[in-house]
Formats: C-alpha cells, sequence, structure tokens
C-alpha cells in the first residue's frame, strides 16, 4: 500500500467547538498528528495534511487551505491535487476513534469508491480511485465533501464494516464525551 495517498482534512474553524480542531490535544496527541499517524500505520507512504494558515505537520505534506471557509469540498479538492497515488484515502482530523485497522479494512477493497460503514452509519475513511478523483473532486460543495458524488453514482459506491468510533468532536460536549470515555484531557 505504500503507493496510496493519505489526506487528513485538517482545516476547518471548529466554530462550535471554539477552536480550530486540528490543534485540539487528545490523549496526549495534536489531532492532526494522530490523523497523520493513523494513516502512516495503516501503509500509506504519502500523507498530504490540509491545514489552514500557520499550521506546522511533521511527516506530512502541507497545504494550506486558503480560503477554509469555503467547507470541506474546498479541503478535499486540495488534497486530492497535492495527492500522488493511484489511490487516495481521506480521514476528517475530528474523528480520533478511526483507527489504522479501519483504515486498512477500506484500503483492503479494490472499488473505485470505497466507504466505511459503522453498523447503519456510513463514515470516514473513505478510499478513491484516481479514475474518479476529477468528478469527486468536481462535485465537493461545502461541507458536502465527496456525498454529491456518491448520490450521482451510487453504483461505484463499495461499503466496507469497520469496528472503530466514527463520532466526531464537534462541540465542547462531544469533547467531553470523548474525555469520558477515554480518559483524556485537552
Amino acid at each position: 500500500m505504500s503507493d496510496v495517498s493519505g489526506i487528513v482534512l485538517a482545516a476547518g474553524a471548529g466554530t462550535r467547538l471554539g477552536r480550530p480542531k486540528a490543534a485540539l490535544v487528545v490523549n496526549g496527541e495534536r489531532l492532526v498528528d494522530r490523523g497523520v499517524r493513523v494513516l502512516r500505520s495503516a501503509g500509506c507512504g504519502e500523507v498530504v495534511a490540509v491545514v489552514r494558515t500557520g499550521m506546522e505537520v511533521d511527516g506530512a505534506t502541507v497545504v494550506v487551505n486558503p480560503d477554509p471557509d469555503r467547507g470541506m469540498g474546498s479541503s478535499l479538492r486540495l488534497g486530492l491535487g497535492a495527492a500522488s497515488g493511484p489511490r487516495a484515502v481521506i480521514v476528517l482530523v475530528d474523528t480520533p476513534g478511526i483507527g489504522p485497522d479501519d483504515v486498512r479494512r477500506v484500503l483492503g477493497v479494490q472499488a473505485p469508491f470505497v466507504i466505511a460503514r459503522y453498523g447503519e452509519r456510513r463514515s470516514h475513511p473513505v478510499a478513491i480511485d484516481r479514475s474518479v478523483w476529477a468528478e469527486v473532486a468536481a462535485l465537493a460543495d461545502g461541507d458536502q465533501g465527496a456525498r454529491p458524488f456518491m448520490r450521482a453514482h451510487p453504483d461505484l459506491v463499495t461499503d466496507v464494516a469497520c469496528d472503530g468510533d466514527p463520532s466526531d468532536i464537534d462541540t465542547p460536549d462531544d469533547l467531553a464525551g470523548w474525555d469520558a470515555r477515554t480518559g483524556s484531557s485537552p
């Protein structure tokens, strides 16, 4: 899998949380660094971190989203544009319960578009073959990311059962809940 590109989408402002999520420390590690580590541990030879201005990230090619308020779609386009592999696997910075095993499961399925499923919920990671990157990027809009592509091409989407926790940290209550479950503190 060393030719697979991993992408961490980490440019959001964290408006509901009150601070950018990428710099948030959970279980002793910044969320952006955790995303890079998870992708590297899963076998990605290249990792691209799409971040806000001023964020430094070790172990990744850093791409600054000059207008992150345009939403996740703009970060997805930038990440795909910077990736060089034949496939890309995307994770969100605010999902610390998704681990390397989830990434490996998604990458273990050869299909144009593979998405993790946790029970009845679809979530990240998402693996996308280069053959559909241009259309995924063209359809990505606002905070929709790849959802418009999935709606337009359900026949190209394959679900893979995963065991991680896809819960995201969007609010102070989400963070408190994560801390209570894992014993971490910011």
